[in-house]
């Protein structure tokens, strides 16, 4: 059987709802983070409509631009025309008298109206008057000449054989349109001259180009939604397959072994998906040989450990047996006696540890739980312990201002948890005062053992709780061990759904805490006992007797850590016991 394989965990960011207006913008982010369909198709659209707009603006000047022009050269053209035919008319006049001329004036001004289109004309006489001259006339009386400038006027009068144009607004229906005034002269030979202006409506032009624009922006617009619709069948077609490979590679890593990915086609992402299924084939077999071999190296382990008992225990008593009369051996032959017999006691340890850590690795290990008061447990263990620590030189001081109170546990485990690591305490602590605290919170439980021995490297912290692994392979353990203790201690702590953290520093010692929560809750929140102490935690320096600072033996540094009080300095809390095999840092039994 496979075990699930932990560690990948994917998190998204959920969607609110969407009726909620005030919830769109952090839904637009999410998905704009997590989804790439959504943010292609975002900047697709987005440089789409500004190509648009560009291409749309643009197209609209210039055909406003050209129109106006092509506009304004059919009318000077068209007044020329009408001008070149007036001319014609008043240039076959041979008469002299004044009603003559004026019979002329009349049939040019018809000339004028028959060949041009526009909408008003008038021509003002130049100069001073002359008898025979025509008067001048108009076809909108008191209209065209407050159009005039004097500049445009001037302009005329000087220039005789040039059309000189300006734009004008001319009045219609109460108010204006655009249109263009031009300007020329017409000349009656030995008479007169005139200023001959045509006025041109340029109404329709605004309208075509309205029409025009109009157009530009609904096939502009159309042509968005057309590249919009078909970037998102292409992304579809593209993100769909690298989804479900992701959400598969997800469920792969959940411990679901056997999915796979749907391979259509031959292309290049049919290709990706058959050697992702290639892979997830090579890491099933791989994983269940794997698992395999583990149970079959649980399952030696096991069955040896469980045969090794019976001989052991002969083997015990047979040592136990020699050790009692070692007193009648010679010197040599005793102390042959006292190592088999401190030997066997190891060999019987590590048997029980590897039984206990085998158990771990088959997941067959229950807690039974019981209302236990942490701080009248620790106080249990340190009693038990206190002639090993005075053995050592060591002196154990409990501080407990809280962690009376039950809390469900499994005391035997606990128990075993706390003296390992007061264990590995004595036997480090370069006999400095050794503190013990235990400590609540509306969350949690949590005991702390702080000694103020040598302490470790920071890579030497990451891997304490490595089996058979020690910070100093050079170093002899003084009070047996196994190299297994602190890993079946972090096994105690997780199956209580508790944390056994760890901090060290050379020439500072080193803190172990141990957190429990109440009712099977969680860790979230403060802790109860910090895991890096600060200068201020715990008991004061005065409190554990600590008076003269040294600097360390073991070049950790260079700090100053203070002296151990003298034997006679106070005696430590709980009663003396029997004390049980304790291992060193990182390989404590």
């Amino acid at each position: 059987m496979t075990a699930p394989i932990t560690g990948v965990t994917t998190t998204r960011t959920p969607l609110r709802g969407w009726r909620l207006w005030r919830a769109w913008p952090g839904n637009i982010g999410a998905l704009w983070r997590r989804s790439l369909r959504f943010r292609t198709l975002l900047v697709t659209i987005g440089l789409t409509l500004l190509a648009v707009a560009v291409a749309c603006i643009w197209m609209a000047l210039q055909i406003q631009n050209d129109l106006y022009t092509s506009r304004q050269q059919q009318v000077l053209a068209d007044a020329e025309q009408a001008r070149a035919a007036a001319q014609r008319t008043l240039d076959a006049a041979v008469q002299s008298e004044a009603v003559q001329l004026q019979s002329v004036m009349t049939l040019a001004s018809r000339a004028l109206s028959d060949q041009s289109s526009a909408q008003m004309m008038a021509a003002y006489r130049i100069g001073p008057p002359v008898a025979n001259a025509p008067q001048d006339f108009s076809t909108a009386e008191g209209v065209i000449e407050p159009l005039l400038t004097p500049a445009m006027r001037e302009q005329v009068r000087a220039n005789p054989g040039r059309q000189i144009w300006q734009p004008v607004a001319l009045p219609e229906d109460g108010g204006t349109t655009p249109g263009i005034m031009v300007g020329q002269q017409l000349n009656i030979e030995g008479v007169a001259s005139y200023e001959l202006y045509l006025a041109y409506d340029l109404a329709n032009a605004p309208q075509t180009l309205g029409f025009v624009q109009g157009t530009l922006w609904v096939v502009g617009i159309g042509l968005v939604l057309l590249i919009s619709g078909i970037a998102w069948f292409v992304l579809r077609s593209v993100t769909a397959p690298i989804s479900e490979a992701a959400d598969t590679s997800a469920r792969l890593a959940a411990g679901q072994l056997d999915v796979r990915v749907e391979v259509h086609g031959e292309d290049e992402l049919a290709t990706l998906g058959r050697s992702f299924n290639a892979m997830a084939d090579s890491m099933e077999s791989q994983i269940k040989e794997l698992a395999e071999l583990s149970l079959v190296q649980q399952r030696f382990v096991s069955d040896v450990s469980h045969e090794l008992r019976t001989p052991l225990t002969t083997i015990r008593l047979a040592a136990d047996m020699i050790n009692d009369q070692r007193d009648e051996f010679d010197p040599a032959t005793a102390r042959a006696a006292e190592l088999l017999n401190a030997q066997v006691q190891r060999f019987e340890v590590l048997l029980t540890d590897l039984l206990e850590i085998s158990r771990y690795d088959a997941g067959s290990v229950q807690l039974e739980r019981e209302p236990t008061s942490l701080a009248h447990l620790a106080e249990d263990v340190i009693g038990s312990m206190q002639q090993l620590a005075e053995q050592h030189g060591s002196d154990v001081r409990l501080v407990a201002p809280g962690g009376y109170s039950p809390v469900d546990m499994d005391p035997r485990r606990v128990r075993r948890i706390v003296r390992n690591l007061l264990g590995n305490a004595i036997e480090h602590g370069e006999a400095r005062p050794i503190v013990v605290t235990v400590d609540s919170n509306q969350n949690a439980v949590a005991i702390g053992v702080r000694d103020f021995g040598m302490g470790m490297k920071p890579g030497d912290v990451d891997h304490v709780f490595d089996r058979f692994w020690r910070a100093d392979p050079s170093r002899k353990r003084t009070i047996g061990g196994t190299g297994l203790g602190l890993s079946i201690a972090l096994g105690d702590a997780k199956l209580h759904g508790g944390r056994l953290s760890v901090w060290s520093e050379l020439g500072r010692g080193t803190n172990f805490v141990l957190t429990l929560p109440r009712q099977n809750g969680s860790l979230d929140g403060a802790l109860p006992i910090p895991v890096e102490p600060g200068d201020d935690d715990g008991p004061g320096l005065e409190e554990l007797g600590l008076t003269e600072p040294i600097e360390l033996p073991h070049g950790g540094g260079g700090e100053q850590v203070p002296t151990p009080p003298p034997d006679d300095a106070g005696a430590s809390p709980g009663a003396s016991g029997r004390v049980g095999p304790a291992g060193g840092r990182g390989d404590a039994s």
